[in-house]
């Protein structure tokens, strides 16, 4: 324990001294037990008999009471702790730091109260036999020689299993010495735009869009470059009205729209890239669920030239507290990257690395994701069923072969018509999220995105029917004019205690779930 003795008289005065500093300022919290004088002497290389002189201090002035057989502690009613005051209008010391306080509020579904049907888009699945296998995977990867520092790049036995894995299921033929494990997908988004991107440069990115790749491309000062989204994925043909640096797409399932990237798209995107010397930064998201038999390989799988670079992450596939992704990184690129990453954090935890390498060595990987793709499958039909029965009258959605959430559209309705929407759906505990913030140019239609991971069958059926009462109370609300519409809008008060949370978009939700209470824990 760090005690600071000032050198000004007795060594017992000064250690009384330094010892309510330390309770001041609440390095010493109040009902804590101070350390042995035994241990605290040997520690300050102080005789006991200093240490118990010190204490006796603390005591007469009230700051501590000794108790019998138990030592000596803090007193409860010990004065607050005191901190040193924040400066007023203390500036950003850097452009850097001020492009971080500009950010765009995330528009992420946060600050809500979590509905007893929450139809949020990002839930995942976690089946219940994943946590068996981890623990096995752990206890393999423990006793393992897993504790030197790691390589930058990441431990070669993960780097091998994710080059079998993305041959297999991506399509990506590569070596292990061309991926480098981060921090997530975040993190490899962020490393990227540092070491392709100056300031102002111009970087072409999916609207709607992920937020987060926002972020990151802004706080590294670049310049956005809106590309609208249809049913094909990114409008590769907007591209050349532009000169850019580099594209950021997420082709396998487009987040938000939910939109596959053809594969005519995806060559008139390698062929821009190679005519216009730029890169194209593939986030893979929810590449790993596929709801038909028909599977589109891997933008990367199909470039010849070296010009994309291929992102993927397990936040989705496993749980995003594992906070690993790699990167699929071409030779010209791969020395700048581990650069960045060594300067960033050195390297990711290899003890989490050891042990997914593991799960993924004996197979439990690829079973997980046979499992959960299954249970996505139903759950997706039960949706699709529940829209067609009770929401087909004022909704049109789109059918997405991938992921964990699609896209209903809602044709004429006006800003203040979804946000009534929004209020009455959530004051029947129904919990629905507006595509309309995901754009950075105005929407041309209103929308919302529905999630069907983090329900059940059954209580997909339920929060399908609730929809479509909602939607039918604010189509006739509509249809009487903007009065009934404005009165709708008084936002709904929240119970005392009601929970709200905040919520990561690739947050996984349990397969199976006890049955889901009205006030659920934050």
């Amino acid at each position: 324990m760090f005690i600071e003795l000032d050198g000004e008289g007795p060594r017992y005065a000064q250690l009384a001294r330094g010892l309510k500093k330390a309770i001041q300022r609440g390095q010493l919290k109040a009902g804590s037990r101070l350390p042995a004088t035994r241990t605290l002497a040997a520690d300050l290389q102080l005789s006991r008999n200093t240490v118990l002189a010190a204490y006796e201090t603390l005591c007469a002035e009230r700051l501590a009471l000794p108790m019998k057989g138990s030592g000596t502690y803090v007193a409860a009613e010990a004065p607050p702790a005191q901190l040193p005051p924040a400066l007023p209008g203390f500036p950003a010391q850097t452009r850097y730091a001020a492009r971080l306080r500009s950010l765009p509020r995330l528009v992420l579904p946060v600050g809500h109260r979590r509905t007893r049907y929450d139809l949020r888009y990002g839930d995942s699945l976690i089946h219940p036999l994943l946590a068996g296998a981890w623990r096995r995977a752990i206890a393999r990867a423990t006793a393992a020689d897993h504790w030197p520092y790691p390589l930058v790049a990441g431990l070669p036995a993960l780097r091998r299993g994710i080059a079998d894995y993305l041959a297999r299921r991506r399509g990506v033929v590569c070596h292990a010495d061309d991926i480098v494990v981060v921090g997530g997908a975040q993190q490899a988004v962020s490393l990227l735009a540092r070491i392709l991107l100056d300031e102002g440069d111009p970087v072409a990115i999916e609207d709607p869009g992920y937020p987060l790749a926002v972020h990151a491309f802004l706080a590294h000062g670049a310049k956005l470059v809106p590309i609208p989204v249809d049913g094909d994925g990114l409008r590769v043909d907007e591209l050349a009205r532009h000169p850019i640096r580099a594209v950021y797409v997420t082709p396998s399932h487009q987040f938000p729209s939910g939109a596959v990237m053809s594969v005519e798209r995806r060559r008139a995107l390698l062929e821009h890239a190679q005519s216009q010397g730029c890169w194209v930064l593939e986030d893979d998201y929810d590449g790993e669920f596929r709801h038909d038999a028909s599977s589109i390989p891997a933008l990367r799988s199909l470039d010849e030239t070296g010009r994309v670079v291929y992102i993927g992450t397990f936040s989705k596939a496993l749980f995003p507290g594992l906070r690993l992704g790699y990167v699929v990184c071409p030779p010209a690129l791969r020395g700048d990257l581990l650069l960045a990453k060594r300067c960033d954090d050195l390297a990711c935890s290899v003890m989490e690395q050891a042990t997914l390498a593991e799960l993924m060595a004996d197979g439990a990987f690829d079973r997980h994701l046979r499992r959960v793709t299954g249970e996505l499958r139903r759950r997706r039909g039960a949706l699709l069923e529940g829209l067609r029965r009770h929401c087909g009258e004022h909704l049109r959605w789109q059918d997405s072969r991938a992921g964990m959430h699609l896209v209903a559209w809602l044709d004429g309705w006006s800003p203040e018509a979804m946000q009534a929407l929004v209020d009455l759906a959530q004051e029947r505990d129904l919990g629905i999220h507006p595509i309309g913030p995901h754009y950075l140019a105005a929407p041309a239609c209103s929308g919302l995105l529905l999630g069907y991971a983090g329900l059940s069958v059954k209580q997909l059926e339920v929060a399908t029917r609730l929809l479509g009462a909602c939607l039918a109370e604010v189509s006739r609300m509509q249809a009487a004019g903007s009065d009934a519409l404005a009165a709708k809008r008084e936002p709904p008060s929240l119970a005392v205690g009601a929970a709200t949370q905040r919520h990561d978009p690739r947050r996984p939700t349990p397969l199976t779930r006890r049955a889901p209470s009205r006030r659920r824990a934050t």
